[in-house]
């Protein structure tokens, strides 16, 4: 079955250039993205199947696979590189590519040894929602009939609603103020939204829900209530006195950040006990390199040699070092290193859980900019604006990492229920990288 041509990979960069460049204005504007696989899986069977009747499964998987890299990559670069221009400095076209294509290469390298543990060994447990959905989407139209009418009816739907929501014939978001607890509850009724959550299903939507409540019922009113008597304003809020904080001050000021800790700490917890399964996983790759080679193993088994990986993370690590344009230094390339591995696990297992929609990517990125911040400024006595810079420079390319790794698990995982090609994904995963960074 066609799979890796050069149909597939054209489609693949035209529709990952669009996407990115679709949801860079998104994200500067209203401070969000949006997934792109499953619109590109859609755009790819209209095109292939539609408009020129060929096309297979796998060929149109390839096309959602290095399309929705572009989304990805643009999501990672959109909420780090404007900090940079907010604190004035000049930043150029030859450094936001080397960013943007370092960060999304390190993305996809260190998820490829994951994708035998959490996408194969654990297909029980993380049900991956975006990645079953593209996969649904991607069946259905090459069985054709009703089971692709029942997806474009769907998309029909959900636009409709959109646009009468943009045009004013009904409000898109509901909020009610609860002046006892001081907090409020907020309804967005969003497409979809509703869609990830019939993906996700009731125990993993509980768990988000959970988490909701526990935040803006619990801890928003139980801060209002202890610190209505501060005469001073507590870190870190700068200025605003709690007494005079609104429930959203409250929750930009104190409640992302406990939510951050939440989940370094949760991190760490998946971290070390996937130690094991990690370890295991490359050795399974070095067996099958060194042993009776890579034709040994079922082609929907092999990802890619364990020596090019190596030999691409060593060149990655020797430009951050060496390349001027790259400005973290020989430091800031080890935090790179360290902080990328750690939360590409994190964000690879929990796109699994709540998908990359819900993925906590500016809670893993505030963490890595203190954790960042805190050696830069206390152990390595770092102080001037080289050192602001190289910090943010540090975030921008571990949060491009961690938003391509999440994309990268979800096509990995609708892959695996297609019967792709690992190696042939992950190769157009850096081809999607490297054609949107551009």
């Amino acid at each position: 079955m066609r799979e890796f041509t050069p149909l597939a990979i054209v489609l693949g960069i035209i529709i990952g250039a669009l996407f990115g460049a679709a949801n860079a204005y998104l994200g500067l504007k209203v401070g969000m993205t949006v997934s792109a696989s499953i619109p590109a899986a859609v755009i790819s069977m209209g095109i292939l199947r539609g408009i020129l009747k060929r096309g297979t499964l796998l060929e149109n998987n390839m096309v959602q696979t290095i399309g929705s890299a572009g989304e990805s990559l643009a999501a990672g670069m959109v909420f780090t590189i404007p900090a940079l221009f907010i604190f004035g400095f000049k930043v150029e076209f030859v450094e936001m590519m080397m960013w943007g294509g370092i960060g999304g290469l390190l993305g996809v390298l260190f998820m490829v040894p994951l994708r035998r543990i959490l996408i194969v060994k654990e297909k029980d447990v993380l049900p991956y929602p975006e990645g079953i959905a593209c996969a649904e989407v991607l069946e259905s139209g090459q069985k054709g009939g009703a089971a692709a009418k029942t997806v474009f009816w769907g998309l029909g739907i959900s636009a409709l609603y959109e646009l009468c929501r943009g045009l004013g014939f009904w409000p898109g978001k509901a909020r009610i103020a609860i002046s006892q607890l001081k907090t409020e509850v907020n309804l967005d009724a969003s497409p979809a939204l509703l869609g990830v959550g019939y993906i996700l299903g009731p125990r993993i939507a509980g768990y988000m829900l959970g988490g909701a409540v526990l935040g803006w019922f619990v801890i928003i009113p139980s801060i209002a209530y202890f610190g209505v008597g501060t005469t001073s304003p507590i870190s870190p809020e700068p200025s605003k006195l709690i007494a005079d904080m609104s429930p959203e001050d409250m929750w930009e000021g104190y409640l992302r950040y406990i939510g951050a800790g939440a989940v370094v700490l949760g991190g760490l917890l998946s971290l070390f006990k996937s130690a094991p399964t990690i370890i295991s996983s490359l050795w399974h790759i070095a067996a099958g390199v060194f042993s009776s080679g890579r034709d040994a193993q079922p082609r929907t088994d092999r990802d890619l040699p364990l020596p090019i990986l190596l030999l691409m993370l060593v060149g990655l690590g020797y430009a951050m070092y060496r390349f001027p344009q790259v400005r973290v230094g020989r430091y800031g390339a080890v935090a790179v290193l360290i902080f990328a591995f750690f939360f590409v696990t994190v964000s690879s297992r929990l796109v699994g859980l709540v998908g990359c929609s819900s993925n906590p990517v500016s809670g893993m990125t505030i963490a890595t900019l203190l954790g960042t911040t805190v050696i830069f400024t206390y152990v390595l006595d770092w102080t001037d604006a080289d050192a602001k810079f190289a910090a943010i420079s540090v975030g921008a390319l571990v949060c491009v990492a961690i938003s391509v790794a999440g994309d990268c698990s979800q096509d990995l995982k609708t892959g695996f229920l297609v019967k792709a090609t690992p190696w042939k994904q992950q190769f157009g995963e850096i081809i999607g990288v490297l054609s949107a960074t551009t």
